[in-house]
């Protein structure tokens, strides 16, 4: 299928990723692959907008099941030659009043919303073709949490020639010493979430920074991107945004037309960079 485009949801049989499926079959000009864990929810969801008029199709994706991303990986490079437009949108939040040990919370949070989309990243973003366009989902839970981290944290996570290694370390350093229940202690914020999407902000910067460097002149764009306060399982019935309404902006950044070089390796939300 050389020549046609093709891009990449994750975490979209519902919520957000499904309305930012939704959206790309609408205005994105090639095949949008809707994917999910689980087949049977995939499918379903993919009927949905069947009925809706739309025609997304379906892979399984277990982004905490590296041999699950490899055969995604080895279907877009057989099939399409690569991928063009990729949204790193699974990912996972325990609720407020959830009774599980804060260092469970941690552990399970961020192994989805860090490791896990480091791991899809390191084998998709080879792909990504030239003027191609990679959103990583985070949120403003990341510069609200960021604000409570000690000084010499939030100087390590603002700088610019962090590397990726010391992410890592620093995200396992979070998960270890939330287990020895002194965290607060070591300059940390209480919030197992935040500190996720600290992780997946900075991580952004970092892959735009790389890509940059490595494929100068490709015109690709990564972007990390704050959909909103969105009604979702996760967020909850009281949220502002509907999900269609949350889609905006992942998808703006998406459509960002090959003719322009920004935003990349920035925080966006409400289509506006955020300082970080």
């Amino acid at each position: 299928m050389a020549g046609v485009r093709v891009a990449v949801v994750t975490g979209s049989n519902k919520g957000l990723g499904l309305a930012v499926v939704r959206a790309l079959c609408r205005q994105f000009q090639g095949d949008v692959y809707l994917t999910a864990r689980n087949p049977q929810l995939g499918e379903e969801a993919v009927k949905t907008l069947n009925n809706e008029g739309l025609c997304p199709l379906f892979h399984q994706l277990d982004i905490n099941d590296l041999k699950s991303i490899r055969a995604l990986r080895d279907f877009l490079k057989e099939k399409y030659g690569g991928l063009d437009v990729l949204v790193n949108n699974a990912g996972i939040a325990f609720k407020v009043a959830d009774t599980a040990p804060f260092a469970t919370q941690a552990e399970v949070t961020l192994k989805t919303n860090f490791f896990g989309t480091r791991v899809v990243s390191h084998e998709l973003l080879p792909l990504i073709k030239p003027n191609g366009r990679v959103i990583n989902i985070s949120s403003m839970a990341g510069p609200r949490a960021l604000a409570k981290c000690s000084p010499e944290l939030q100087e390590r996570f603002r700088n610019v020639t962090i590397t990726e290694d010391e992410l890592v370390k620093l995200m396992e350093k979070f998960v270890e010493d939330t287990k020895n229940g002194d965290h607060q202690e070591k300059g940390w914020p209480n919030t197992a979430y935040g500190v996720s999407e600290i992780g997946r902000t900075v991580l952004s910067r970092i892959q735009a920074h790389q890509i940059k460097e490595s494929r100068e002149g490709e015109g690709i764009l990564l972007n990390a991107c704050c959909p909103g306060w969105v009604r979702t399982d996760m967020a909850g019935p009281n949220a502002t945004k509907s999900p269609d309404e949350g889609a905006e902006t992942p998808v703006y950044l998406a459509l960002l037309p090959t003719s322009v070089d920004l935003p990349n390796g920035e925080l966006v939300s409400d289509k506006k960079v955020v300082t970080w």
